[in-house]
């Protein structure tokens, strides 16, 4: 729990009123640009892993539909796509969950078995690791050639400067292809402590049915996360990152969100992130957002707090708890707290974000109307 629950005010029935229009039009708006560009987003990434198959037969596409939805395909915003790839055979490989690099864990190969004869072997260092920068830039240089071969290069361009694989489509919105191991049925050491026991929400039959939906093991950069202030410790640290993957919860968040107007809350916010707060360095992205509903949903816990004529009050809430994160300069992550979602992003760019986070704010709280003219 970040800040007292009292700190929200009551909302008039106006501001319900508001925003259910503003659901039913800005928000169903946002809703068709972003199937419309789902649609490209999966014909460009179907073509690209098809040539990265045809090199690399260990890296198989999972991007496939089920209910309607696309299995691995996330969606930060209508311009930023991820697009994430499972991997098979981990079970050769120990979770290691020591705490290391906050929020990262490594796979280090069984006792017993030979590195010889891994499916990954090029991948694992001499300490019996399997790097996630390894493989990382392998598949980073077989996406670039996909690229290349690729049916719609002329729409496609590699994003240079990162380690990650991340693909510009017609200059308009980037696709972030991620190498992944999914872990079902278990539950990370780092978060062992969620949830705590004194709270009421989510209740012991919703956490053990989260926990079962497991993890999963992503790689992506994560040197930023190394935060030992010796400066050979901090070099040390930033070299092992590099074999590290990060725990990313989406399946758990997502269960959690979806009783009363939980979802409906998250896509007003996103909207209005898109309208408002999309800055520079990106200090209120969606996951930030996807976070403070998390904790919302603690110091609300009741189901009758979710219910739509509570809306006004929960997206005020959150908009507030967003401000005093922006101004303490931190975020912590749902079920890793130890991992500080700010870090790394410029001082001036959460300051930048507090003001127009408080200027959105008040105007929701003063001016009912203002909702019409987002």
């Amino acid at each position: 729990m970040l800040v007292p629950s009292d700190g929200v005010s009551n909302n008039s029935g106006k501001l319900v009123a508001a925003l259910e229009q503003f659901y039913s039009e800005q928000v169903a708006k946002r809703k068709i640009i972003v199937n419309k560009r789902v649609e490209e987003v999966v014909q460009v990434a179907h073509d690209l892993m098809k040539h990265v198959e045809a090199q690399e037969p260990r890296c198989l596409s999972t991007l496939t539909q089920a209910g309607g939805r696309w299995e691995g395909l996330h969606i930060h915003s209508p311009n930023e796509y991820q697009v994430t790839i499972y991997l098979n055979q981990m079970g050769e490989f120990n979770l290691v969950d020591d705490g290391t690099v906050p929020g990262s864990a490594v796979l280090k190969l069984s006792d017993g078995r030979k590195r010889s004869m891994s499916l990954w072997v090029e991948f694992i260092t001499a300490s019996g690791y399997l790097s996630s920068r390894k493989m990382r830039a392998r598949f980073q240089t077989l996406v670039a050639q996909a690229v290349e071969k690729s049916q719609y290069r002329d729409q496609l361009r590699m994003v240079g400067g990162t380690s990650e694989v991340r693909v510009r489509i017609r200059d308009t919105y980037t696709l972030d292809l991620v190498l992944a191991f999914k872990c079902y049925g278990i539950w990370p050491r780092s978060a062992a402590h969620w949830p705590e026991l004194s709270l009421p929400w989510p209740g012991v039959e919703l956490a053990a049915e989260v926990k079962m939906s497991g993890f999963t093991l992503v790689s992506r950069d994560c040197s930023h996360l190394a935060r030992e202030k010796d400066k050979d410790k901090q070099e040390a640290a930033i070299t092992a990152e590099g074999d590290t993957w990060v725990m990313v919860f989406t399946e758990a968040e997502d269960r959690l969100l979806t009783q009363g107007c939980r979802k409906k809350c998250l896509s007003i916010l996103k909207t209005l992130r898109d309208r408002h707060l999309d800055l520079p360095g990106n200090p209120v992205g969606s996951f930030v957002l996807k976070t403070l509903v998390l904790y919302e949903c603690e110091k609300h816990p009741h189901e009758w707090e979710w219910d739509t004529i509570s809306l006004g009050d929960r997206i005020n809430g959150i908009l507030l708890q967003l401000i005093s994160c922006l101004l303490c300069r931190r975020c912590p992550h749902y079920f890793l707290p130890q991992v500080d979602l700010f870090r790394g992003i410029p001082r001036q760019s959460l300051v930048q974000a507090a003001s127009q986070a408080w200027r959105l704010t008040r105007d929701l709280l003063t001016r009912s109307e203002y909702l019409q003219q987002c």
